[in-house]
């Protein structure tokens, strides 16, 4: 939930997928700046604490992600649910299901999916039309070199520079590097060297 990637130039870029409410961007950089970054881009994709921060700095923990599911909610009474709801972390996702009766059982698939922290980034081949279609389905802290791993071995050690249009881009087709953070929607085009 909590990812740091060191930049070269840039300061200290905190994004996050949810509100933050124990620390504000400030107290958040000056926290990583203590263990001596300059530059990186922070991505949070957790309501972060002071502790969770200093915990994955200092990498002696690692907070995951976790769901719960609901079962038998057919035999359950409002005040079970509600009971069981007063046990369990706020911040956790929450599904009810029934496996008999099968309330739920579909939901479930996308429930998972949505949390498991997914994005869609589309791609662009050169002098090409986008592939709007089929989206290439990444972790939501992918970085362009993670993207060019996954299409293949050699756009790494081939690369040039990357255009992308989108939601991580500053404007339209901006050119960027391996470093690049990539956001849930955008169009991405590699450009690598021939031979």
């Amino acid at each position: 939930p909590v990812f740091i990637n060191r930049t070269l130039r840039g300061g200290i870029d905190v994004r996050s997928t949810v509100e933050q409410t124990y620390l504000t961007d400030s107290q958040i950089g000056d926290i990583i700046r203590q263990f001596g970054f300059v530059s990186a881009v922070v991505t949070l994709r957790v309501d972060v604490t002071a502790d969770m921060l200093v915990d994955a700095l200092a990498q002696n923990r690692i907070y995951s992600i976790g769901i719960v599911a609901i079962n038998k909610i057919d035999l359950a009474t409002a005040d079970d649910l509600e009971n069981i709801r007063l046990h369990l972390p706020e911040d956790w996702p929450i599904l009810e299901i029934s496996a008999y009766v099968g309330t739920g059982v579909e939901a479930m698939k996308d429930f998972i999916y949505d949390n498991l922290g997914f994005m869609s980034i589309y791609l662009k081949p050169q002098g090409q039309e986008a592939d709007l279609v089929e989206p290439l389905i990444v972790k939501d802290d992918s970085t362009v070199k993670d993207v060019c791993r996954t299409l293949h071995r050699d756009f790494v050690r081939k690369f040039r520079y990357a255009r992308v249009k989108g939601p991580s881009a500053k404007f339209d087709w901006q050119r960027v590097g391996l470093g690049h953070l990539l956001m849930d929607g955008d169009l991405l085009t590699v450009i690598t060297k021939k031979g």
